[in-house]
């Protein structure tokens, strides 16, 4: 009879412990578990340990209550008629308020959501040209999310965050883009080009142009240094000299320089002047066609009237 009852105390302590623990259940942190009592909605639990009628209350599904994100690809087409593939990114949580609405309004949330996303996009993406999606993609973005709280709020949903994390044209549409740049980049780099190829060449010009303006003054001066070298020479040899007239004098110049002349081209290894003729003896028929000149200059003084209307007269004579 001793073992019987124990056996049947043990039996029953055994089925009480296993009701007990049927009994008992835990909720996490940032969950709600939805409890049915036969069939129909009887609370909703809080984090924490709680106890429910074996058989009775029965939990059918528990709430996440933290943020969730639902990344929804969609193809659509841009006023200019290019397909683009967007990824709208949707970030949105069960209002803790409204666990019974998110329970029992929706059967799949997330079908929901990607729905209302598509109605979205498809409506605003035709209206806007390819080169402005990527810069109006906030505004994108922006009416989904004004469009899915206006709705999604009555199911116990809020939110968050709409962002278009992606758009991506055709492949061809692509290249096509690229070239476009490429062509617009190379366009203003042969513009930036020319630009300085034309400053260069301004410069060089305005340079060139210093260039022989300060050779011709460099010329100039050279010969007005001649000219008085020669003259005071020719003062100087008188002097030294008595006697000696300027044609003489001219004539020494005339060789001395003509031998320094041929100096310097025999000088030179490379050398390709050709001196037709090149005798000393044509000196000659140069320094009288310098003689010649120098008369023809003296007759046009003497023959012009006085400056001091003479006409000629000196003490009372004629010339």
């Amino acid at each position: 009879m001793n073992t019987d009852l124990l056996w049947v105390l043990g039996g029953s302590l055994t089925a009480v412990g296993a009701a007990l623990a049927a009994s008992l259940y835990t909720v996490q942190q940032q969950t709600v578990a939805i409890v049915q009592r036969l069939g129909k909605f009887h609370k909703q639990a809080e984090p924490g340990i709680h106890m429910r009628i074996p058989f009775i209350d029965e939990i059918v599904s528990r709430m996440n209550l933290r943020v969730q994100q639902l990344d929804v690809g969609i193809e659509t087409k841009t006023e200019d008629n290019v397909f683009v593939n967007m990824v709208v990114s949707v970030q949105y949580f069960v209002l803790p308020e409204k666990v019974y609405e998110a329970t029992y309004k929706l059967d799949d949330a997330n079908r929901q959501i990607r729905s209302y996303v598509f109605d979205v996009v498809r409506a605003q993406v035709p209206r806007i040209k390819l080169d402005d999606v990527f810069e109006k993609k906030d505004d994108i973005a922006e009416a989904v999310k004004v469009e899915l709280s206006h709705v999604m709020e009555g199911f116990g949903y809020g939110i968050v965050k709409a962002l278009v994390t992606d758009i991506e044209p055709d492949a061809h549409v692509k290249a096509s883009m690229n070239e476009i740049n490429a062509a617009q980049r190379m366009r203003v780099a042969a513009n930036e080009k020319g630009e300085a190829e034309r400053i260069l060449k301004v410069k060089s010009a305005q340079g060139d142009a210093e260039s022989k303006a300060l050779q011709g003054k460099g010329i100039a001066d050279q010969r007005a240094a001649i000219v008085a070298g020669l003259r005071d020479s020719v003062d100087e040899f008188q002097r030294s000299v008595p006697g000696t007239t300027a044609k003489d004098v001219m004539n020494l110049v005339l060789m001395t320089q003509y031998f320094d002349m041929l100096k310097e081209i025999g000088a030179s290894t490379k050398s390709t002047a050709i001196l037709i003729p090149h005798s000393p003896g044509h000196l000659q028929s140069l320094s009288e066609q310098v003689r010649n000149a120098m008369m023809e200059a003296s007759m046009v003084n003497d023959a012009s009237p006085p400056a001091d209307g003479t006409d000629g007269k000196r003490n009372g004579h004629h010339a």
